[in-house]
């Protein structure tokens, strides 16, 4: 009778968790906020959101404003790279695509030839160009893999180039063009923002592109993120690790492939719309649309993170902010001219990959993984490393 009444032998620290908990915890890990902590931290972000324009300089909302744009294409580069495998240097093309679509939609009709829609038109109107094109440039992806795939969107990218230069009535050749001078939705003018009344003068232009383009930073990673985390984003990773097996179990390559193009490259002609209310005017140049610009969006990836949405935007605050804050701090950097920053700021980016590639490679965000693995490995059986220690002793 005592032998049925004792309780059941405690489970040994090695036994595979049972069905209940592998239940749990794949239901806590398709959560968007699977912890109190990530809600405090969505609080967090949130604060800085509304208040960091309100105090910050012209300077360095300039620098997080470059850095959201970066953020944005980032996003779009690591759901085609990091989730779905398909490797890509086109990035800048679909940057330029949505950049001189917006141009040519919202720059006044006096101006080059502009048509003087407003804001959500031809927003709207890159987004859908550029998916189009997408669409079109992922057919080649479908036979293609790894640095055949490299070439071909290295290639589309020049082509994209020509195609601008040659195309004057959208792009004015050479010349380049000015894109829309005001940004509006709605009553509210982020170009001129007044903080619904709240100030005595309007935030600057900077500030105001702050509010417009960090609320499209949090857009796109919500849409990213859920991607990634239902089926369509299941089916992507398959893709990416085993291609074949996964189009054996039932997964199509030509919706997950492309698809993964078509939403990728609706993202980067987002962020081509912003980069062009940032800088202004559009030059369909190497300069400013070339291999460079694709360079930088690898690297936001790479020190980010290939495969993870927060790292992401971590690598475009580190990234997308260093060409601002090397050019303002220029004159205080021993041996360097107006002439080298440029050759000093691609030193510094290929040094940042560098040491990122040898120390971490997964990134910033393979840091964080690994500093939370060690953290539960110390947590999971607290008892144990008394019990052995006085086994052993």
């Amino acid at each position: 009778m005592a032998s049925t009444l004792a309780p059941p032998p405690a489970a040994d620290a090695t036994d595979p968790p049972n069905r209940s908990v592998l239940e749990a915890r794949a239901r806590r890990e398709i959560r968007l906020f699977p912890t109190p902590s990530y809600w405090v931290g969505a609080a967090v972000l949130l604060a800085l959101y509304l208040v960091l324009p309100l105090v910050l300089s012209d300077l360095w909302a300039n620098v997080l404003v470059l850095a959201g744009i970066t953020a944005i294409g980032g996003l779009g580069l690591n759901l085609l790279t990091g989730y779905a495998g398909q490797a890509s240097l086109g990035t800048a093309a679909f940057v330029g695509i949505g950049a001189f679509t917006a141009s040519y939609l919202g720059r006044a009709t006096d101006v080059n030839n502009g048509l003087g829609q407003p804001f959500v038109v031809y927003l709207i109107a890159a987004i859908l160009v550029g998916a189009a094109v997408g669409f079109l440039v992922g057919l080649p992806a479908l036979r293609l893999r790894g640095s055949y795939l490299v070439i071909v969107t290295l290639g589309f990218l020049f082509v994209t180039t020509y195609v601008l230069t040659q195309w004057k009535t959208v792009s004015n050749g050479n010349l380049g063009a000015p894109m829309p001078v005001g940004v509006q939705i709605g009553s509210i003018d982020f170009t001129s923002f007044d903080v619904f009344g709240m100030r005595d003068t309007p935030l600057g232009r900077n500030q105001g592109l702050f509010y417009l383009v960090w609320i499209f930073v949090a857009i796109t990673a919500l849409l990213v993120k859920n991607i990634v985390r239902s089926r369509p984003g299941r089916a992507l990773q398959a893709v990416r690790d085993r291609d074949v097996a996964a189009e054996i179990v039932g997964v199509s390559l030509f919706r997950y492939k492309v698809g993964a193009f078509v939403v990728s490259s609706a993202i980067g002609a987002m962020a081509g719309v912003f980069y062009g209310l940032y800088i202004q005017y559009l030059t369909p140049n190497q300069q400013s649309i070339g291999l460079t610009l694709s360079v930088q969006f690898l690297a936001v990836i790479i020190v980010g993170g290939i495969g993870t949405v927060y790292g992401t935007v971590v690598g475009a605050v580190i990234i997308g902010g260093l060409p601002t804050i090397i050019n303002e701090f220029s004159n205080h950097i021993p041996y360097l001219t107006a002439s080298t920053v440029s050759a000093f700021q691609g030193i510094v980016f290929a040094l940042l990959l560098v040491v990122t590639l040898l120390l971490e490679p997964w990134g910033f965000a393979g840091a964080v993984r690994r500093f939370k693995t060690r953290k539960l490995r110390r947590t999971m059986v607290p008892g144990s490393a008394g019990s052995t220690g006085a086994t052993t002793g």
